[in-house]
């Protein structure tokens, strides 16, 4: 089992490499500026890797972090590593082929381990000076899947990424008119569905975990700040 490590600045990052068959060639010469977070809703890290390492299961991602925060490099990031699936981020709908995938070791009802949120805050913060990618690109599986994937779920601490400038949070706004919920999600980035009941759904999943209820004024005042602070595609990599 190899090892390696990618220092960029103040940070390192030390990888272990454990080489998935499960990846091909970027589709149309795309280069990654997306990010999408899963979890693995596996026991183990090891059945997490074997299930990725497996050419059965045309499955991998690009890089597996543990609980313990140890990180397996599985596809090289040049590579399109086959994580996404079907689904869309603005006008991206082959996302594996625009994208970097990062899974983690979680059952997705237990909170994410403090080791494993460190190593993958220094691994973005890699990726974000390798590639450019903007911290409005780091999505989840749900984002751009929505109805059809669920991670990295509700126990996910996006906002401590936000805060490390490594993914985006809306800013307190008061609230705005309902009806404009639709369309101000596709302009953040919603484009898998117009379902306004999966929006909704995903949107709180990631932004307001604890609401219930129907739509409300506060959920349209949320994403009429995100929608406004990080319109999608304006300021992608490419296009």
């Amino acid at each position: 089992m190899g090892s390696g490590a990618l220092q960029k600045g103040c940070w390192k990052l030390t990888l272990r490499s454990h080489p998935s068959p499960n990846c091909g060639p970027r589709r149309d010469g795309a280069r990654p500026d997306i990010v999408v977070i899963h979890y693995t809703a596996m026991p183990s890290a090891k059945a997490a890797l074997d299930t990725l390492c497996n050419p059965e299961n045309e499955v991998s991602a690009h890089y597996l972090i543990a609980a313990d925060g140890a990180v397996m490099a599985l596809v090289p990031e040049a590579l399109r590593a086959w994580h996404a699936g079907a689904g869309r981020w603005g006008r991206v709908s082959d996302v594996n082929s625009r994208s970097i995938g990062i899974e983690l070791c979680n059952d997705g009802f237990s909170p994410f381990a403090a080791a494993q949120m460190d190593a993958l805050t220094d691994l973005l913060r890699g990726i974000r000076a390798r590639w450019g990618i903007r911290p409005e690109r780091v999505i989840g599986h749900s984002d751009m899947a929505p109805g059809r994937k669920i991670d990295p779920g509700a126990r996910f601490d996006w906002r401590r990424l936000a805060h490390a400038g490594l993914a985006v949070w809306p800013d307190p706004c008061g609230s705005a008119d309902t009806a404009g919920f639709v369309p101000l999600m596709r302009a953040f980035g919603y484009t898998a569905t117009d379902n306004p009941d999966v929006l909704l759904q995903v949107f709180r999943l990631r932004f307001r975990p604890w609401a219930s209820g129907p739509l409300d004024t506060t959920d349209a005042g949320l994403i009429h700040n995100l929608a406004r602070r990080f319109p999608v595609d304006v300021n992608a990599a490419c296009t």
